[in-house]
């Protein structure tokens, strides 16, 4: 069952609500009481579960989400780089509602090129975000779709570049031709964008992960083998699996495919100690 339109434009007032309490009280601490009452209409399973909670934790300050679709043996994208579509319609609609509810959503150079992606809600009622490419070698063209009239859009450059910082350009400082995931967060923050998407590609998504400036990652789980292809992450090697971050993560059906949501800042203490007590009972 597809969620409500009345039951999604609630949603959708809910956000603007939170995004008020956010800028105008300390950690959102108007949003319970405008936003109570009519969080216990809401009654679709997406609504309760995913979309309700993290309009919630807009409401209490920056909040960054990370979404990857991918194939069931972690390929977001063939050898070549074909990836339309890993996932089926219930999931892309997933994904622009997600947009219409951040400030901002985020991809690095390599998938404006390869994707040219729109980074609009065309597919849902809302707002469209304002759409940022991380392109410190200034690989994007002006003419790809992400630059036209549909919403306001930021490419972010290095500082030492000869561009000018505007409306349209970010400049900020890039070490050996990379940005820091905090130095881009401070970055938008200050333009007053608090709420954001990193939405591809792999590399970008990894690199947020990397440095833990990830709240919460929602993997599409497409029922669907490709083979040798591109991963969904790249992250550094772990000699032992007790080393590895455990999270909270629930599983909703998203027509065919599986939303895994899961909270990178709340740890599955459960998962861990079930490790350790299977280690040290063999």
């Amino acid at each position: 069952m597809d969620l409500p339109e009345a039951e999604w434009r609630l949603l959708l007032k809910l956000a603007a609500e939170a995004r008020a309490a956010r800028d105008l009280s300390p950690r959102g601490a108007l949003y319970p009481e405008r936003a109570g009452d009519a969080l216990a209409t809401l009654s679709h399973p997406l609504s309760q579960h995913i979309y309700a909670p993290l309009i919630a934790r807009i409401a209490a300050g920056p909040l960054v989400i990370a979404q990857v679709g991918q194939s069931l043996d972690g390929r977001i994208a063939t050898a070549g780089g074909h990836s339309h579509y890993v996932n089926g319609i219930a999931a892309l609609t997933h994904l622009h509602r997600l947009r219409a509810l951040v400030d901002a959503v985020v991809i690095g150079a390599s998938t404006a090129v390869l994707d040219d992606p729109q980074l609009t809600t065309r597919l849902v009622e809302g707002p469209n975000p304002v759409r940022v490419v991380l392109d410190p070698h200034r690989r994007v063209p002006r003419t790809a779709r992400m630059f036209d009239e549909a919403a306001p859009a930021i490419a972010v450059r290095a500082a030492a570049s000869d561009a000018m910082e505007g409306d349209g350009v970010l400049l900020l400082p890039a070490e050996h031709g990379i940005f820091g995931p905090a130095t881009v967060l401070d970055g938008l923050a200050e333009r007053g964008l608090r709420t954001v998407l990193i939405e591809g590609g792999g590399e970008t998504i990894s690199a947020f992960l990397r440095a833990e400036r990830v709240d919460r990652l929602h993997v599409l789980l497409a029922p669907l083998l490709i083979g040798p292809g591109r991963e969904a992450f790249k992250l550094p090697p772990l000699e032992r699996l007790d080393a590895a971050r455990r999270f909270r993560m629930t599983a909703q059906f998203l027509g065919d495919d599986v939303l895994l949501d899961c909270d990178l800042r709340a740890a599955n203490e459960s998962a861990a100690d079930a490790y350790q007590h299977a280690s040290t009972s063999r």
